[in-house]
């Protein structure tokens, strides 16, 4: 076990971190503000990553699909918000977890029909393909050092966003008393329809950058989505702060104990004891972490204010 090897993995993890980000980021925005639960939001990720992949084989370049997924999200996030989730808001989480695991389900053979069930593989255009070097002589994949900067960059703007600008200042008076608001004259249904069509571009920029390091098939949403739930626990809900500091810790933590805790199980256990053992607790990991935090601050590290 060298440096070099650990500091690959971080890297890996930083890397699943920032797109947990993204996905986190855009649900914590309408679980915060407009206290939706959305179950759909891994549909969403789907969604963008097939848009992304189809556009790019048509037109045979990479950035028309990321054009493609970005906006095809948008605008199916704002049909979504239009269409289900506008009559949900003074429902109960109940009701809204019902609703939007249907649109899960419809989601996923609505890809099945489109697509088919077999699963889609994308590949790099050469600009984005190669290695960097890291110190030690080890070399990192370009591919991902750009999913790592893309992530920090948009972390960095959307708390511009939300804390600089007029928009963030509707958004977060919308959180904290959303009658007020209207009453002052602010379109808060608009207001609705956009924060939850970001959140959705959101999850498609993560869907997008996915598709060209995971397998795209239908259903894909729902594996990474439990993931997004333990970030927002363990971040604070309703915290973009949180979710970016969660992500990372969670990133992090999985990436590591699925590269370590075997050969470390495999110092002071059996080798068939550690090929058991080790691959269960490195599943475990987040969950026994977030466990942790909900016993020390049940309310995340970075809970939203007020």
């Amino acid at each position: 076990m060298t440096f070099t090897l650990i500091f690959e993995q971080l890297l890996n993890g930083v890397q699943l971190g920032v797109m947990l980000f993204l996905l986190a980021a855009g649900l914590t925005l309408v679980l915060g503000i407009m206290n939706v639960v959305n179950l759909a939001h891994g549909s969403l990720y789907m969604i963008g990553a097939y848009l992304a992949i189809t556009a790019a084989q048509w037109s045979d370049s990479y950035l028309v699909g990321v054009a493609a997924g970005l906006a095809g999200t948008l605008l199916v996030g704002m049909l979504i918000e239009l269409v289900a989730l506008r009559a949900l808001y003074r429902r109960d989480h109940l009701d809204q977890v019902l609703a939007t695991f249907g649109l899960i389900l419809f989601f996923n053979e609505l890809v099945a029909m489109l697509w088919g069930r077999a699963a889609l593989f994308a590949s790099l255009p050469a600009y984005l393909q190669g290695h960097l070097e890291l110190p030690g002589g080890a070399s990192y994949p370009l591919y991902r050092a750009v999913i790592i900067a893309v992530g920090l960059a948009v972390a960095a703007l959307l708390w511009y966003v939300v804390t600089r600008t007029r928009l963030g200042m509707l958004i977060r008076a919308g959180a904290s008393n959303r009658a007020m608001v209207a009453a002052l004259g602010v379109n808060i249904r608009l207001l609705y329809t956009v924060v939850f069509g970001f959140g959705a571009a959101l999850a498609g920029l993560a869907g997008l950058m996915a598709g060209q390091i995971y397998t795209v098939q239908p259903g894909m949403g729902e594996l990474i989505l439990i993931q997004v739930f333990v970030v927002i626990v363990i971040g604070g809900i309703g915290s973009i702060r949180g979710a970016l500091v969660g992500a990372l810790i969670v990133g992090i933590v999985d990436t590591l104990g699925r590269a370590f805790l075997k050969p470390l199980l495999a110092t002071v256990l059996s080798s068939a004891a550690a090929n058991t053992a080790g691959p269960a607790l490195a599943s475990m990991l987040i969950y026994l972490l977030m466990a942790l935090v909900l016993a020390l601050r049940p309310a995340g590290l970075f809970p939203a204010r007020g």
